[in-house]
């Protein structure tokens, strides 16, 4: 069957996902870089580079929707005789007697063999550099001397990557480049208004080059036959304008047994406006001769290898755990955190199915991911907070996008996405828990990054929770604005016009009736947080105030929020409902399931026990929970974008994998720990490669953001991988909610929630300056903790007080 096919298998001790066939049955990426210097690369080397942001500081070129597929990347060429061939297959796809591609912690190696010659690559960005190491390895494994022509190939990106591909006009005039020995500078725009540039170097001396990629690859040829590799001789080719690349041509000989290493590096330089230059016309290449000379021989390089992998042995060491379950086990300890890593560095902004253009930071996104983050790295978490805040309005409301770059609000989105204020108190909460540092709200912060209207940051989670209670609707529920979490359900946008945006064109914004019962659930979720936040900084009137506003918004939900079997979804700009049995389709949403289930609304009631029953009956199907049911099957043009998709693909009845961990929580707090780990483990990237690589399609180590749905016509295809806040919400539900470790301001509560065949397992946890190894006896139960002790004496209660120090915790179920 083709789906028992597989492409590849983890392997666990050197964090690493190991894939087989270059063939994949998409594109199966890793990124390399871990601050300012990033890099997509694919397991046939394709991908780009860019410093700090993916549209403004593009490095090389990358054309995404192309035919074939991922064309363009870091590609060294080997002419051994009449036969071209490239250690990762692509782009000449020349059969290879062995393959493999192994992607690491922040690191990829790609090892290819042809007719007795191995040449591996190993791709990384060292820490605080901002260049990518492209360590070459060939070795002759035959028994001949072997005679070998070696070209590197990199294509530059005119820095801007949306006009890159737009304004040919000026772009096809403005290349340039600089030729120093073996380093070749890309300056295109450096002598105006740019004080950067690139460079391409390789650690040895080069018989010669091409800079000009219509000289090097031919005018009408392909990647794959490249005219002066099947020449097999390099034209030295300057670029003016037209299309600047970077090509090294090596002579190499090796005899039998033989290896040799070059290393290559691709860098970023900025230069202070009154040192560009080293003479008319010459970039100041002073910073780029030092960035070369800490990384130009293979000692170097290897050192600088061996601090990477240190520095993510002491991440992956913060929380580790032992349950005997190799699949679940990866994934905590390495797959998972690996993920929230990459989704708190780019949000949504820079992977294969988002080409870092139209997208930024996502305010609500970056505050969502912040939970998957913050144990790791606290200050840079505590940065992003500052940052994410910074982009607020006086009245609460935010910039929905920002710009990692300039770290200002897009005013071509703006704002009006009702739920984004909430998640401020969702991350800021998250950070002060896990460090204890309650300064962070004496930051003084601005509203719209404008000097001089600083308040305090304890000030903007006050105005957002403010700006919800300001804004409710006719049923005392929070107004949806331009949409709440599901951008896609465009309640105020009434579009016939198919060149409008659904989310930034408000034809009825005034008068609206759109109401949000995500947004109220989201709402005493955060509410709850933020009341206990006000009590442990004594500010009890404020407590006091917030808890009355989140009471009303729980009678709110019960008395119009409720559908009978499960919550309704919103009311639509006339009142009418959404997400109700009345309804002819879409009777059904998972987000107010979730949310709503989360805040325990309506508990005693029988309200939460029905919701997630309903989930189970009409939502759950082999491969996680979709978003809604039925499927909309016509395009209703009230409820916008929604109704836009094909049954069972994104926001109509896809699994968007994102929110199934809402539900999952839900189950943990009802204490249905079967039900929780059920729908957890269909979501899991590790129980998926198991079962099928083939139909899943996209990489099996990470979660995707959306799952066909069963209304699909390939339910269980997957698409839009890496960059989804289902990373963080899956290690936030299995650490916290699962497993039943939670920072809090006083030390770590401990209350698991489990399937009943869950055995004994044990976490080690450091936390600020403690560490902790907590071993958990279930002895059958789903819910509940009978005792607890520490270093050997019992504890009163759930939570472990925090000192410094090494610990023992024993917890019996």
């Amino acid at each position: 069957m083709e789906q028992q096919k597989r492409y590849g298998h983890f392997d666990d001790q050197h964090r690493e996902y190991v894939i087989t066939d270059p063939q994949t049955p998409w594109p199966w990426i890793n990124y390399l870089g871990n601050e300012d210097f990033f890099s997509l690369i694919s397991n046939t080397a394709g991908g780009y580079s860019f410093y700090k942001d993916a549209k403004f500081r593009r490095i090389t070129r990358y054309r995404y929707n192309n035919v074939p597929m991922d064309n363009g990347g870091r590609y060294f060429y080997i002419k051994d005789g009449d036969t071209v061939w490239n250690p990762g297959w692509k782009p000449c796809k020349t059969p290879l007697d062995f393959y493999e591609c192994r992607h690491g912690m922040s690191y990829t190696r790609v090892t290819g063999r042809k007719n007795g010659v191995e040449a591996s690559v190993l791709f990384f960005v060292p820490l605080k550099k901002w260049a990518e190491v492209q360590k070459l390895t060939l070795t002759n494994q035959s028994n001949e001397v072997k005679n070998l022509k070696l070209f590197s190939f990199e294509e530059w990106c005119l820095w801007n990557a949306a006009t890159d591909m737009e304004n040919f006009q000026r772009n096809f005039s403005t290349g340039e480049v600089e030729i120093e020995g073996s380093t070749i500078y890309h300056k295109t725009e450096y002598r105006e208004r740019r004080n950067h540039y690139a460079f391409y170097h390789v650690n040895t001396p080069i018989q010669g080059f091409d800079t000009d990629r219509e000289t090097f690859v031919g005018l009408y040829n392909e990647f794959a036959d490249p005219q002066v590799v099947i020449e097999g001789k390099p034209r030295n080719s300057h670029a003016h304008g037209w299309s600047p690349i970077a090509s090294h041509y090596i002579e190499v000989t090796l005899q039998p047994g033989e290896s040799k290493d070059f290393v290559f590096l691709l860098g970023y330089i900025e230069n202070e406006q009154d040192k560009k230059f080293s003479a008319p016309q010459v970039i100041n290449k002073d910073k780029a001769h030092a960035l070369i000379a800490e990384l130009d021989t293979t000692q170097k390089v290897d050192q600088a290898f061996a601090e990477l992998c240190q520095y993510w042995d002491a991440l992956l060491n913060i929380y580790n755990v032992r349950t005997g379950n190799d699949k679940l086990d990866r994934m905590v300890n390495i797959w998972n955190q690996y993920q929230c890593m990459v989704t708190f560095n780019f949000s949504r902004s820079a992977s294969f199915f988002e080409s870092g253009i139209g997208r930024g930071m996502g305010f609500r996104d970056s505050n969502q991911d912040l939970v998957g983050f913050v144990h790791q790295i606290p200050s840079r978490a505590r940065q992003r907070i500052i940052d994410i805040a910074s982009t607020q309005f006086p009245d609460g409301g935010c910039y929905h996008q920002y710009q990692p770059l300039t770290k200002r609000g897009n005013n071509d989105i703006g704002g009006g996405f009702n739920d984004d204020p909430c998640w401020l108190i969702f991350g800021t909460v998250a950070y002060i828990k896990e460090t204890g540092d309650f300064s962070i709200l004496d930051e003084m912060v601005p509203f719209d990054n404008q000097p001089g209207s600083e308040v305090t940051l304890f000030e903007h989670l006050k105005i957002s929770m403010d700006h919800v209670i300001n804004n409710l609707g006719p049923h005392m529920l929070p107004l949806i604005g331009r949409a709440d979490w599901n951008d896609c359900l465009n309640l105020n946008c009434f579009s016939w016009d198919p060149n409008e945006s659904f989310q930034t064109t408000e034809n009825v914004s005034e008068g609206t009736k759109a109401e949000s019962l995500m947004i109220a659930g989201l709402f005493v979720v955060t509410g709850k947080d933020y009341v206990a936040l006000c009590q442990k900084l004594g500010k009890t009137q404020e407590a006091e105030r917030m808890q009355k506003a989140i009471d009303a918004m729980i009678e709110a939900v019960k008395k119009h929020g409720w559908d009978g079997e499960w919550y309704l979804r919103a009311y639509d700009f006339y009142g009418n409902k959404i997400g109700s049995n009345e309804c002819e389709e879409a009777k059904i949403f998972i987000e107010s399931q979730g949310w709503c289930t989360m805040a325990e609304i309506g508990a005693q009631e029988g309200m939460v026990a029905k919701s997630l029953d309903s989930c189970k009956k009409y939502l759950e199907c082999e491969h996680g929970m979709v978003l809604n049911n039925p499927a909309f099957t016509k395009y209703i043009y009230e409820y916008g974008e929604i109704s836009s998709y094909p049954e069972g693909y994104k926001e109509n009845a896809g699994i968007f994998c994102h929110n199934n961990p809402w539900v999952i929580i839900g189950e943990c707090l009802a204490g249905r720990g079967n039900d929780a780990w059920s729908h957890y483990a269909k979501i899991l990237p590790s129980y998926v490669e198991e079962k099928y690589q083939t139909l899943h399609k996209v990489e099996p180590y990470v979660n995707c953001q959306m799952v066909a749905g069963k209304d699909a016509f390939k339910p269980g295809e997957g698409k839009n991988s890496w960059l989804t806040g289902t990373a963080a919400w899956m290690w936030y539900t299995v650490s916290e909610f699962i497993l039943g470790i939670k920072p809090d301001y006083d030390g770590i509560r401990i209350d698991p929630c489990l399937p009943q065949t869950a055995t004994d397992y044990t976490v080690q946890r450091k936390f600020r300056d403690a560490e902790y190894e907590i071993t958990i006896h279930p002895n059958g139960a789903q819910k509940g903790v009978k005792a607890i002790t520490l270093d050997g004496q019992p504890v009163d209660g759930t939570v472990i007080p925090y000192s410094a120090g090494k610990h023992v915790v024993e917890v019996t179920m």
